[in-house]
């Protein structure tokens, strides 16, 4: 690879900054109704974990991209994507005391970093084609050491809700066997991943290059932002678009795992108010949102409702950040 050594360092500095921008304008994007913003906190998870949180994933993002911008043809697997993933998670742990604020955005964010670099490597821009086929090499090129990783990370993580994974090929978290049935049977993060995204958007993200981040939001937020010149709205809007067009599968999973512990179930009994949300969302934008009295006044109503019944779209979020991310990397200013 030619990319001289200064190039290396600008384009990892450019990728760590996107990333710690979009993190912290997705969560002050407001009122982005039932999770944390600017405005609103939850009991024990406070705008300020989130903003320390977004801060503190730079030294990851920074060296993942400066590992993919270095890489030779056929290395892909060498920027161990799991052991950044768990590395993330730690950093966010140790900087603040309010829980996990990011598990899905470092999900994402790593290998999109890592694709981003070796992208900005040949040439000046994020061709999103070319983009997508970086992301998924490395997704396609991870091991089942990247996959113990990231078990470690999301037990380190502490997500709530998790729910079981009774059966099929992939073992559940809460195995204490997991470790030595991933080794075993040779199973890669993408592996796992591809199990999980029957009932999770963020793995579907994963192993499908980033459907929704690139074809949908990234272009949604453009397009608002254009118009709009208002970072928030075009940041709340992006969101309530989403989650008008893609059912929170965080809220899908929280609401069946009351009914039973199967995760693949639960998401499929909590599809129902999952659903419901959206199609709130979907008449806000129809009102207007930001931009008017009435959409407004639904919107901050919506937002209440969601925090009384402690439903917090959580996937949408990270829909949203990921999307903000790219955006960045592709020149948005405001």
């Amino acid at each position: 690879m030619s990319t001289t050594w200064k190039r290396k360092i600008e384009i990892a500095d450019q990728i760590m900054v996107a990333g710690q921008l979009a993190a912290t304008l997705e969560v002050c994007g407001w009122p982005k109704p039932g999770n944390v913003h600017r405005t609103s906190d939850f009991p024990d998870t406070r705008f300020e974990h989130f903003i320390a949180g977004s801060i503190s994933l730079g030294p990851v993002l920074w060296e993942t991209a400066f590992k993919a911008v270095s890489l030779k043809l056929g290395e892909t697997s060498e920027v161990k994507i799991g052991s950044l993933i768990k590395r993330a998670v730690l950093n966010v742990k140790a900087w603040h005391r309010g829980g996990n604020t990011h598990l899905g955005v470092i999900l994402l964010f790593i290998p999109m970093a890592a694709a981003a670099g070796m992208t900005l490597a040949a040439s000046s821009n994020i061709h999103i084609p070319d983009f997508r086929e970086n992301f998924a090499r490395i997704m396609e090129s991870t091991t089942c050491e990247d996959a113990t990783e990231v078990y470690d990370a999301i037990s380190q993580a502490g997500p709530g809700g998790m729910g079981q994974v009774l059966g099929g090929k992939a073992p559940d978290l809460q195995n204490s066997e997991a470790e030595r049935l991933l080794l075993e049977g040779n199973l890669t993060l993408y592996d796992v991943m591809e199990v999980a995204a029957e009932w999770d958007t963020i793995a579907r993200e994963l192993v499908s290059s980033l459907p929704i981040t690139c074809t949908v939001g990234f272009p949604i937020l453009q397009t608002l932002y254009s118009e709009s010149k208002d970072i928030n709205v075009a940041t709340v809007h992006t969101y309530l678009k989403l989650l008008s067009l893609y059912p929170d599968s965080f809220i899908a999973r929280k609401v069946g795992l009351k009914y039973t512990s199967n995760v693949a179930e639960a998401v499929k009994i909590g599809m129902k108010t999952a659903e419901e949300i959206s199609e709130k969302a979907s008449k806000i934008l129809q009102l207007g949102g930001l931009k008017t009295p009435e959409g407004r006044r639904e919107l901050f109503k919506f937002d209440v409702e969601l925090k009384m019944k402690k439903l917090n779209p959580g996937t949408t979020a990270d829909l949203t950040a990921s999307s903000l991310m790219l955006a960045i990397l592709n020149g948005l200013r405001f």
